[in-house]
């Protein structure tokens, strides 16, 4: 008996010696990664930026407030570049770039610096989807098997209007590990493969989860409705209309001048712990879900254009910008492609639409739509995991006071 406790009591030990070593290993490594990490921008007032016109008038002050918030935020985060666009009305008030959009040869970000954009390209494709329901071309509650016949019938009927919302039941991939990472396509069908056989989470309408796959398969829905290259539709219907000149498809191929690029962090999802340049990854698979590249000054230019409803029917804006609901009544709080919230500005609170752009797992851009006060936000960095959406909230609090 003895000799069995002692056995025990030996195993225990190299047990807790085992967990403590493993504690002590990782502990030790956050410590050398913090200590080690060295700040991009150790002082924000030196960070280089380059500003399109400066504003004038009334809104030189909350553009003054915004910049000491941006620069002070790009700090804190070892954010080596960034970009932002404001809108008011009809006019951009404020673009400017801060940083770096290259590191090692120390290229600076400018208004015109293109960057990924990641799941914020969602909102753009909910507009290419409401141009064809107006023209009757989709019908949001025919069973999306009416347009992506590839895509296989599950247990319950699935429709369009619930992969829009969220609420099909889709899977979606893995953040940074997602296997269509790996892969081309040239057409959004061409990615229903790797998920379209896989069943679904829960039936449609009794829960919310984001889903990159559902987005993909709304972007083969277009082309079936168009017979048109998903890419030519928004190209031509979306933003030429709107005067985007600098949103394309992202080519995993092209790195030129024009693009920022992009940065992954080494340690923990914090850039403060320093950086590593991002893997190789080919985003075309995503389509509609995350493919596009764009400027926050293209993106402020499409949110006024759905806002002032110069795109769109002021009825089909609404409705894509109306919370989905469970079958239990409960709201989402997102739309057909679009996110909604209520923040506070000025001691008040304020609903405002938009979309977070997410890219391997971490943040790489926001718009940001107050509609009350006609106020359209872009924020854009060249490194995942960056809180644009903060950012984009405190040059709301600049521009509300």
């Amino acid at each position: 008996m003895a000799k069995t406790w002692n056995r025990m009591e030996t195993w225990l030990t190299l047990a807790v010696l085992g967990v403590g070593g493993v504690v002590t290993a990782i502990a030790g490594l956050h410590t050398y990664m913090t200590v080690m990490a060295t700040p991009l921008h150790p002082d924000p007032q030196r960070i280089p930026s380059t500003m399109a016109p400066a504003p004038t008038g009334d809104w030189a002050q909350p553009v003054a407030r915004a910049r000491q918030a941006l620069r002070a935020g790009m700090a804190d985060q070892n954010l080596p570049g960034l970009s932002v666009a404001v809108g008011v009305g009809t006019d951009v008030v404020w673009a400017e770039g801060f940083g770096f959009a290259d590191l090692e040869r120390q290229a600076t970000v400018t208004p015109e610096t293109r960057f990924r954009i990641g799941t914020a390209s969602t909102v753009l494709t909910s507009a290419a989807v409401g141009l064809l329901l107006e023209q009757g071309r989709l019908r949001l509650d025919d069973e999306i098997q009416v347009y992506v016949p590839a895509y296989p019938k599950q247990r319950w009927p699935v429709t369009l209007r619930q992969v829009m919302g969220h609420v099909a039941g889709l899977r979606s991939d893995g953040g940074d590990e997602g296997p269509l990472l790996g892969k081309h396509c040239d057409r959004p069908a061409e990615a229903l493969a790797e998920f379209a056989d896989r069943p679904l989470l829960f039936e449609p309408d009794t829960d919310y989860r984001f889903s990159h796959y559902g987005w993909i398969v709304v972007s083969a829905a277009i082309e079936a409705a168009t017979s048109r290259a998903f890419a030519h539709v928004m190209r031509d219907d979306v933003f030429v209309p709107l005067g985007m000149d600098d949103t394309k498809p992202d080519v995993a191929a092209e790195q030129s001048a024009g693009r920022a690029t992009s940065y992954f962090p080494r340690y923990a999802a914090e850039p403060h712990y320093g950086l590593d340049l991002m893997r190789p990854i080919d985003t075309s698979c995503y389509a509609g879900a995350m493919n596009f590249v764009s400027t926050p000054s293209d993106l402020v230019r499409f949110g006024m254009g759905i806002q002032r409803d110069t795109v769109l029917r002021p009825e089909t804006r609404r409705l894509l910008q109306t919370s989905q609901r469970r079958r239990s009544g409960a709201d989402t709080g997102y739309g057909l492609g679009w996110d909604l919230e209520t923040v506070t500005l000025a001691g008040k609170a304020t609903p405002v639409v938009g979309h977070d752009g997410d890219l391997l797992g971490g943040r790489v851009a926001s718009l940001l739509i107050v509609g009350e006060r006609g106020l359209v936000i872009a924020v854009t960095s060249n490194t995942s995991y960056a809180d644009t959406a903060t950012l984009a909230l405190r040059i709301a609090e600049a521009f509300a006071r």
